[in-house]
């Protein structure tokens, strides 16, 4: 839901008070378009914000939305391919995707609270900067905003402890699996045993929770006011990146072609980068890229680099070269087990020769680190088995259903 909520209020729909519905994938397993999360809402007219695959399902997902208002309840929908029916309604791709609909107003989303809280956007680009929503799917119904996922304390929240009913022993278990989503930028499905009632009473039906958390961007951090770093700075920021550029050398880091940066730098890098790490300006998803190829730059930049808890730290140079900075970090100090992150000569073999393609090259590794590796090692989708897809279990728990990184 919450890459929709730029636009809430710019949808007619939601500006004029309609009664809508909003469609959630809750659950995906196999080769799927859209992670976790994604969300499609549909009006009581039938208008449509969003979209949950591509085309597969949506009609389909319509139809249950609108009877779903009718009905004034929520429903959980499975959408398959299934290789008997060819007319089904299922993913072509061969995954699965459990879908949960609900119509908005008092017992589920309030649009309006939604488009309220967008003053937390990212102006700049139109997302979420930093964001969680915390959706109560059962019965009961009802969400709550976190302004601030990153340091968000279940204990510590009272809208969560009314989302929740108060129970204390209901908010412990339910911080167990919330907090570590919230944390780490992540979506997934949280099931809780109800707090317990009379004996007389009917069993109530488990607490379902569905947490969506987006973090400020991720940093790029390119050292090397050159060529190489021109082009891999929008590199880059089209992965995403908050993209920060650092030279030391006044003559280059002041060159009109690097002003796309979010953040330009004249310092000595590795002053800079601990100057941001003492300050928690960098965390374990930051990517330091060393693009200077001047070993009086890059042996202290990277050996600060490599004593921080960082995503993927790369470095620019022939294998020559890459000796010659090995020889010198060890004889700095630096743990032959810290080399074992370093990533030179930077990026995977492409035949790169031009900026471009080496940016190319380097973004194609910086992925590649973050996925797990298949048996077979990183090559053509086209020679390898299995799905497209790679889902990343974190924090995943029998109670809780799969969990997908948002990028």
């Amino acid at each position: 839901m919450l890459e929709l909520m730029p636009s809430l209020g710019s949808w007619r729909p939601a500006v004029s008070g309609e009664q809508c519905a909003v469609a959630t994938i809750v659950a995906a397993g196999g080769s799927v378009p859209r992670p976790l999360g994604t969300s499609m809402l549909v009006s009581e007219h039938g208008d449509v914000l969003g979209s949950l695959s591509g085309g597969c399902v949506e009609g389909a997902v319509v139809e249950a939305a609108l009877e779903a208002m009718r009905d004034g309840g929520s429903r959980l929908e499975s959408f398959g391919y299934s290789a008997e029916d060819a007319f089904a309604v299922g993913l072509t791709c061969g995954g699965e995707l459990e879908v949960h609909i609900q119509p908005t107003g008092a017992a589920g989303l309030d649009l309006a609270v939604l488009n309220a809280a967008g003053g937390g956007l990212n102006t700049a680009s139109g997302w979420p900067s930093s964001m969680a929503l915390i959706r109560r799917l059962d019965a009961a119904g009802g969400a709550v905003v976190v302004p601030d996922p990153a340091v968000f304390s279940a204990a510590g929240s009272r809208e969560l402890s009314a989302l929740l009913g108060g129970d204390d022993a209901v908010i412990r278990a339910a911080a167990a699996q919330l907090e570590p989503l919230l944390h780490c930028g992540r979506a997934g499905l949280v099931r809780l045993a109800p707090a317990e009632g009379c004996g007389a009473m009917p069993e109530p039906e488990p607490i379902t929770l569905f947490v969506e958390s987006r973090l400020p961007a991720a940093r790029m951090l390119i050292f090397g006011a050159n060529d190489f770093g021109a082009a891999l700075l929008p590199a880059g920021k089209l992965l995403g990146y908050e993209v920060t550029l650092c030279d030391a050398r006044p003559a280059f880091s002041s060159q009109a072609r690097f002003l796309a940066a979010d953040h330009l730098v004249t310092d000595w890098p590795h002053r800079y980068l601990a100057a941001e790490a003492a300050a928690g300006r960098t965390d374990s998803r930051s990517v330091v890229c060393v693009l200077t190829h001047d070993p009086k730059f890059d042996i202290p930049l990277l050996e600060t680099a490599l004593s921080l808890d960082l995503a993927y730290v790369g470095a620019m140079g022939s294998r020559r070269s890459h000796r010659q900075r090995i020889d010198g970090l060890l004889a700095k100090g630096t743990p032959a087990g810290a080399l074992e992150r370093l990533h030179s000569p930077i990026g995977l073999d492409l035949g790169a020769v031009t900026p471009a393609e080496v940016a190319v090259s380097i973004t194609a590794e910086i992925l590649a680190s973050r996925a797990p590796q298949t048996a077979s090692g990183w090559g053509s989708l086209k020679d390898g088995a299995g799905p497209i897809h790679h889902t990343t279990p974190d924090h995943s728990t029998r109670e809780q259903s799969k969990v997908t990184p948002w990028t």
